[in-house]
């Protein structure tokens, strides 16, 4: 009898959570000198959703956690790994994953961080997949979540419009050879570490320092024009590696689902791959980047929406602060 616990890992929950409050480029004209012209030509986005007052990050890795593990129909207690991919965790100590732990009721679940940015969604699928596929893990629960809005320099109007709040999640399995992750690749270059950043908070700029209050360092930093021309090369770059390695050729995939940063380099992208512009999924619109939790929301709605059915080939690709950079493909 063929062992499927060492043969690949699928995805057989998802789900996620975005909060019920959203800001819109006319919010954004009250609040920065900008434009909702201005955000769209650039960005392709309309709108993002914040969490509310009394609202954190726990709360909404626990609303997409919850949808993930019963449409896998398992209970919490058969969890036995928990992720959390954040770039803006809870609070310092401890991880997130610990304190969502007993609100999810995944208590017999190891249970981690894993910091990688936009990246740490398909980072954590990775990590995950070591454990099905060694067979010391039956079920997975990885979530990616953000606050960015708690994070972001409201006075700085090229990064204030991109960002947004979110959560979204995706429960685990074995699967036999040909099925769930096919491929995956994952990649970081430290060298370029600045072009991403929040410097402040951190034991170089501690939260209570004069220079990281009045610099404005707790707040994310981004050089925009050099980072997006490096996340059209690495993510196109490493998603043709990808598909090369498993024989599969552009015409032969369902969807791509990339990171949602924004509509231009989403488009960039797809077109250096040579995807058709239906192949390509975009929810950016509406959404905003929502760092790691962007690629699990955007397929869960893609799901939804009929765009994506069981047995069909999706690829994923994401790119973040790190720099980090990481690909899959995956027959849903």
């Amino acid at each position: 009898m063929h062992d499927i616990s060492r043969s690949s890992a699928r995805i057989a929950g998802i789900g996620y959570y975005l909060p019920e409050k959203t800001l819109t480029n006319a919010d954004l004209e009250k609040i920065v000198e900008t434009s909702d012209e201005w955000i769209t030509t650039r960005t392709g986005i309309k709108k993002r959703h914040v969490v509310a007052e009394g609202e954190a990050l726990v709360d909404l890795v626990v609303r997409a956690g919850n949808e993930a593990i019963a449409d896998a129909g398992i209970i919490p207690e058969e969890v036995d790994l928990f992720l959390v991919a954040t770039a803006t965790p809870e609070q310092p100590i401890p991880a997130s994953a610990a304190i969502a732990q007993p609100k999810l009721g995944v208590v017999n679940a190891v249970s981690f961080d894993i910091s990688a940015a936009c990246s740490g969604f398909v980072y954590a699928l990775n990590v995950g997949r070591q454990f099905i596929m060694n067979g010391t893990m039956r079920n997975v629960l990885i979530v990616g979540a953000e606050c960015l809005t708690r994070y972001v320099d409201w006075s700085d109007r090229k990064t204030c419009v991109l960002f947004g709040d979110g959560a979204g999640a995706v429960v685990l399995q074995a699967a036999p050879e040909g099925e769930g992750i096919l491929e995956i690749d994952w990649k970081t270059d430290g060298t370029l570490s600045g072009f991403i950043s929040m410097p402040g908070g951190g034991s170089r700029f501690p939260p209570h320092s004069k220079e990281s209050i009045d610099q404005r360092l707790p707040f994310i930093k981004m050089m925009g024009n050099e980072t997006f021309k490096v996340a059209v090369r690495a993510m196109a770059g490493l998603s043709k590696e990808v598909l090369d390695r498993a024989g599969v050729k552009p015409e032969d995939l369902h969807l791509f689902i990339p990171h949602q940063a924004n509509q231009r380099i989403i488009q960039a992208v797809g077109k250096r791959l040579g995807f058709r512009a239906e192949q390509v999924y975009s929810n950016v619109a509406s959404v905003g980047n929502t760092s790691s939790a962007s690629i699990p929301i955007a397929m869960t709605q893609a799901i939804r929406e009929g765009r994506l059915e069981r047995g069909d080939l999706v690829m994923v690709t994401a790119f973040g602060g790190g720099l980090t950079w990481a690909s899959a493909l995956i027959r849903y």
